[in-house]
């Protein structure tokens, strides 16, 4: 497949490689040069080429990282930019909600880290797959728009799917239909990724963003991959089907048990997205041989991530994610590259905004030359010692409802969404939430705050409690509490350094409760808006 540039400028196009199966923990690397000139590598030799690999709605199995909000479209927007939902203002996955929408597109897409590598570093970018929720909107421009920042474009419109979808190919709409053979996603985007790989130019580093629709709804997988898992059930953990006692209400309202159809309902689901992430396999290990046969693997950082986490019967809530808890919010991340051991596991903490830093990191551009919130991963992934690092990241999500009755759940109130036929209601308008999530050496905590009238509060200790059953927050000790609420409010407030200060449990923690009372309100009302159930 010969790949044309967006830039009629840009260079020829010519050859490409591939891996081996990552293993699902997050591995160490060793590093590079800068956008001016080459650090840490021989002179002359290229600067490394990257490519991040994003799946849809995949929880995290084997270690992983964080992401600042449990929705498609905020947490994208995050790896895009660097940065919080509160500094990107993506709220959900709505063109109201800034999702791909105008304002996006002119303040922040020409902000993001690809658009850096193009502009600045020379990369060649390319982008596949799924992007923003409402891409391809016509009030956004329809398929028309290419966002800044990206030399090959081959964006599906809107959400994820399998069959019969549209791509924007540069800017111009292709249908795809329901043969398998030339139309199933994955594998669509599989091929266009060799075909890059095949005919770029190889005078110039290349980034690659490939994201998935799998593991996805409506979970439609590959002919020859729908009988396997056959015996597989969603997992019996110790939070599975019992009721969310001292929870929020949305989570308190789940009936426990669950009904036997919404059990067979969520393992099936459970099953479904296993099968098509066999394909995501077979993506993967194309990808990683061409590289390979074309001698650029050893010169490659791969990133394998997904957007948010999912839940299947957690607390008696049937399939989602947009909670709070480590199932919705904690996601894979694996990485390979020069000079990264392998089987290697870090216990940072670290979150998706980082990706962005930790990318421009690579190709030697200083990331703090820009205002994102996160961190460059790179010291973790060579290994350094001695090493400051955060303590803690922010979580935050604005619920979502309807201001209507739900037709299939007529004895609750308007304000619910995401309704089951049994009446387990998913999401709601005060749904809306923000959290420190904090690591040190002797705590491993999780504060948050609902934004409704009893401000509710859960706080769950998971060293001794990593199923988050338990909330504590009224028995915890009040000055910790204290001092959990004030950092939560700073967390809300910062933007860009402000977001990297220290933590509850840093050395150069200061906490002067005075500020709680004067920035509290302030903070409040900017970050949220109030939406009556």
């Amino acid at each position: 497949m010969w790949l044309l540039p967006l830039a009629p400028t840009g260079p020829r196009r010519d050859n490409p490689r591939h891996l081996p199966s990552c293993s699902p923990a997050l591995l160490l690397l060793l590093l590079l040069g800068s956008c001016l000139g080459v650090s840490g590598v021989a002179a002359g030799s290229r600067r490394p080429n990257v490519v991040l690999l994003l799946t849809d709605d995949q929880d995290e199995v084997l270690g992983g990282m964080y992401v600042p909000s449990a929705l498609c479209c905020p947490s994208r927007a995050s790896i895009l930019t660097g940065k919080y939902p509160h500094n990107h203002h993506v709220v959900n996955n709505t063109l109201e909600g800034n999702c791909s929408s105008k304002s996006w597109q002119k303040i922040q897409e020409p902000n993001t880290f690809p658009a850096i590598l193009r502009s600045v570093c020379g990369y060649q970018t390319f982008f596949a797959g799924k992007y923003l929720n409402e891409y391809g909107a016509p009030d956004a421009g329809g398929l028309e728009h290419v966002p800044l920042g990206w030399s090959y474009w081959y964006a599906l419109e809107k959400n994820s799917k399998y069959y019969n979808y549209t791509l924007s190919i540069n800017g111009k709409a292709r249908k795809h239909g329901e043969n398998y053979s030339v139309d199933y996603l994955t594998d669509v985007l599989a091929n266009i990724s060799l075909g890059f790989l095949d005919y770029k130019s190889n005078s110039e580093p290349f980034f690659m963003m490939i994201s998935t629709p799998a593991p996805h709804s409506p979970w439609t997988a590959a002919p020859q991959y729908q009988k396997t898992f056959q015996n597989v059930f969603a997992p019996r953990n110790k939070n599975f089907n019992i009721h969310g006692t001292n929870k929020h209400w949305l989570i308190r309202q789940a009936k426990t048990p669950m009904t036997n159809s919404s059990i067979q309902f969520l393992d099936s689901a459970f099953r479904k997205r296993w099968q098509t992430l066999l394909s995501v396999d077979d993506l993967v290990e194309k990808l990683v041989k061409r590289l390979e046969f074309n001698g650029e693997l050893n010169n490659t950082y791969i990133f394998y991530t997904s957007d948010n986490g999912y839940h299947t019967g957690q607390f008696s809530l049937p399939i989602d994610k947009r909670q709070l808890y480590e199932f919705d919010i904690k996601v894979p991340l694996l990485v390979r590259g020069p000079g990264i051991k392998p089987n290697q596991t870090s216990k940072m903490l670290v979150a998706n905004i980082d990706l962005g830093p930790t990318i421009l990191d690579i190709a030697g551009y200083n990331p703090n030359k820009t205002q994102m919130d996160g961190m460059s991963l790179l010291p973790i992934l060579r290994g350094t010692s001695n090493l400051t690092w955060r303590s803690d990241v922010l979580v935050e999500y604005q619920g979502e409802g309807r201001n209507v009755t739900d037709p299939t759940c007529p004895s609750l109130s308007p304000g619910v969404s995401q309704c089951f036929p049994d009446c387990v209601c998913e999401d709601a308008y005060n749904n809306t939430y923000a959290c420190v999530r904090t690591m040190s050496t002797q705590w491993n905590l999780q504060y948050c705050e609902f934004d409704d009238q009893e401000v509710f509060v859960e706080v769950y200790n998971l060293t001794a409690d990593p199923d988050q059953i338990t909330n504590i927050a009224k028995s915890i000790d009040p000055e910790l509490l204290g001092k959990m609420n004030y950092r939560l409010m700073m967390l809300q407030s910062c933007s860009g350094p402000t977001c990297r200060t220290p933590g509850v449990f840093d050395p150069g923690y200061r906490f002067d409760p005075r500020l709680m009372f004067n920035n509290h309100a302030s903070v409040r009302t900017r970050r949220f808006s109030k939406h009556p159930l």
